[in-house]
């Protein structure tokens, strides 16, 4: 039972999620909200909400460390799968001059999340801090666009490639309703039938947050960088996996940490976020412009994250057997 909850959980976050986004972004044009802000922020979040619900809905449960595993394993599954399974199949040169500016914000919220956790415990006031960095990087972003109108195209023109978006007002609220309910029993689903699972395997929920979870909420990022590669758009997969990374370390840990506290396990400060940083700077050869990622590039991160999965797996049955022992 517990695995089919995940199933269905995946399943709702995933399918509320794009309706939520195409819904929310109908009314934002309905509004007047001009396209740059809508794609900047509306888009940007929803992409984001199954984490994000994910992350809240774990902390209110009272298994916090699966939302911290979520966090660090999404940014993980995100550089070394969602990168790299695309360049195995198709690989690509880089040439948009946006990726390099981003990615060092990326490093940044990388360095300052580390930093926070070495504290022991995310808190309202790590939230709060971090939730207020990513108001400043949306600030900064949206000044950017309108000072660089070539950017400002390409953010409008992803926007403009979500398809189906609704042109009735009632159905269009309807969509971010049902993509609101839908998100939440997704969350709700996920998180139940993860915590169920890594009881019966007696792992902890921040090993099932590092792996299942995490793989099973970059499902649709790994899915869009997938179509990216076959059309030759290597700005499209890296940016959209910067983006994404950025918004988990600051939009889903701030919005968590607000709503609980979040104990970091001694693993995570002595591997796993090591891990998430490391994986980060893998990213640098390829923010050049004109760099071409390759297939033995890409091949170099899955081999990566399969054994850093095998890691987590040992880990987990070592610590299985020492309880047992016990």
């Amino acid at each position: 039972m517990a695995y089919i909850e995940v199933v269905a959980g995946l399943v709702f976050l995933v399918f509320a999620g794009d309706y939520l986004v195409r819904g929310a972004v109908s009314l934002a044009r309905r509004a007047g909200i001009s396209k740059m802000i809508i794609a900047l922020t509306i888009v940007a979040f929803g992409t984001s909400a199954p984490e994000l619900m994910v992350g809240v809905d774990a902390v209110l449960k009272g298994a916090p460390t699966l939302a911290l595993g979520n966090i660090v394993g999404s940014n993980i599954a995100n550089v070394l799968l969602v990168v790299g399974l695309p360049a195995i199949i198709a690989p690509m040169t880089c040439t948009a001059p946006r990726i390099k500016k981003n990615l060092i914000i990326m490093l940044g919220a990388t360095a300052l999340f580390i930093g926070m956790a070495f504290s022991g415990t995310f808190t309202a006031i790590h939230g709060i801090a971090l939730l207020g960095t990513l108001a400043i990087f949306i600030g900064y972003s949206i000044a950017r666009r309108k000072n660089c109108p070539m950017e400002a195209a390409a953010e409008t023109a992803d926007m403009e490639e979500l398809q189906h978006k609704p042109d009735r007002y009632s159905i269009a609220t309807l969509m971010v309703v049902g993509g609101l309910i839908g998100l939440i029993i997704g969350a709700d689903l996920l998180v139940e039938g993860a915590t169920a699972i890594a009881h019966d395997f007696g792992v902890s929920d921040a090993v099932i947050g590092l792996t299942l979870v995490a793989l099973g909420t970059s499902l649709p990022e790994l899915m869009t960088a997938m179509m990216a590669a076959i059309r030759g758009h290597c700005e499209v997969a890296v940016g959209n996996v910067i983006g994404s990374n950025i918004f988990n370390l600051l939009c889903i840990g701030g919005a968590a940490s607000t709503v609980g506290d979040i104990p970091v396990p001694a693993s995570f400060l002595q591997v796993d976020l090591w891990v998430m940083l490391g994986a980060s700077l893998l990213l640098i050869p390829f923010a050049r412009s004109g760099a071409r990622m390759g297939k033995t590039a890409g091949i170099a991160m899955v081999v990566m994250y399969v054994g850093y999965i095998f890691y987590l797996a040992q880990s987990g049955e070592s610590a299985s057997a020492m309880g047992m022992t016990l």
